[in-house]
């Protein structure tokens, strides 16, 4: 039903409920001669009289009634609806559908979120995690956080964060009497990889000397277990700075070869082509970007911080960041 339909149903409606045209037109701040050629335009598209004619009224005829009938219901269904999109637009409320890496879910999301639904009570969220690609449209998810770069170009993607990759190991893993100071030093070791992870380049930082890691011996599919299995020191494995923040500063994982550095990696806030987003995901957006730019990995914390000037943000723990997309 298109635009004009409605405003022929609540021109016609208004006929009905005041008994002229002129009084319709005045009404509704029209001509007379406007709100006859809606009519016209109905009775047309109908095939059907809706209005009894005499020189002092119009009644209406059997269908007149039928359509009046339901010509209401409608007009209170789009009233309604335009009501509901106007809040939406307007007020940050309703459901918020978020997909994010399964180890999003151990603490990276609880305060920002946090903050999200204590500013805004009308908001309720439904976060989704997995591993692996997002199809965000046909899930009908609001917004994603992904690891770029992103390769669809219909979707917009709004930095969030860049954060360090990390080369890391058990001390357990290491033999007592072995150096490592070359990537080839590493041949002797299991890699634990991540099974959507690229290949993996240590780069010197004073030569640029660039070498490719070994094959991972281990491969899985979710990072929480791969930092895991890594802890457990069955092999040195590429980490996430977020996600062995922790366990660096207690001594349960140790950097290997210092000298060199890997990739980092960006986070995004994605969200589909849209002109106009609801303000629910206008207010998340602004929550995580604010919150993931002011977090604070810095060797003197054992702990995940952020900055002083938004303290009230910081986590009370973190773990689990998975690599999507």
């Amino acid at each position: 039903m298109n635009r004009n339909m409605v405003k022929g149903m609540i021109v016609f409606a208004t006929i009905a409920e005041k008994g002229s045209m002129s009084a319709a037109a005045a009404q509704l701040n029209l001509s007379s001669s406007a709100v006859s050629q809606q009519v016209a335009k109905l009775e047309m598209d109908m095939g059907i009289s809706l209005f009894h004619r005499n020189t002092r009224h119009l009644t209406l005829t059997e269908a007149g009634h039928l359509f009046y009938d339901n010509c209401i219901k409608i007009i209170k269904i789009v009233e309604s609806a335009e009501h509901q999109l106007h809040a939406l637009k307007g007020t940050p409320s309703g459901e918020l559908k978020i997909a994010a890496p399964v180890g999003f879910g151990g603490g990276l999301l609880s305060q920002p979120l946090a903050h999200l639904l204590a500013a805004h009570p009308q908001i309720s969220l439904n976060l989704q995690l997995q591993d692996g690609p997002i199809d965000i449209v046909n899930e009908g998810i609001d917004l994603a956080i992904c690891i770029g770069p992103l390769s669809d170009s219909n979707l917009i993607a709004r930095p969030l964060a860049d954060w360090r990759m990390l080369l890391c190991a058990a001390p357990s893993c290491i033999p007592q009497h072995q150096r490592l100071q070359h990537p080839d030093d590493l041949q002797g070791l299991n890699r634990i990889s991540h099974s959507y992870a690229k290949p993996e380049f240590l780069t010197h930082l004073q030569t640029q000397e660039r070498i490719e890691l070994p094959a991972q011996r281990i491969s899985v599919n979710n990072m929480q277990t791969l930092i895991q299995l890594t802890l457990d020191g069955l092999g040195f494995a590429v980490l996430p700075e977020p996600e062995v923040h922790q366990y660096l500063a207690s001594g349960q994982l140790v950097t290997l070869l210092p000298e060199w550095s890997l990739r980092t990696y960006s986070v995004y806030s994605v969200t589909s082509a849209r002109d106009k987003q609801p303000a629910k995901v206008k207010e998340a957006i602004a929550a995580l970007s604010q919150y993931f730019s002011q977090i604070d990995f810095s060797p003197s914390h054992s702990h995940l911080q952020v900055k002083p000037e938004s303290s009230e943000l910081a986590p009370k723990f973190i773990s689990g960041l998975a690599i999507a997309i």
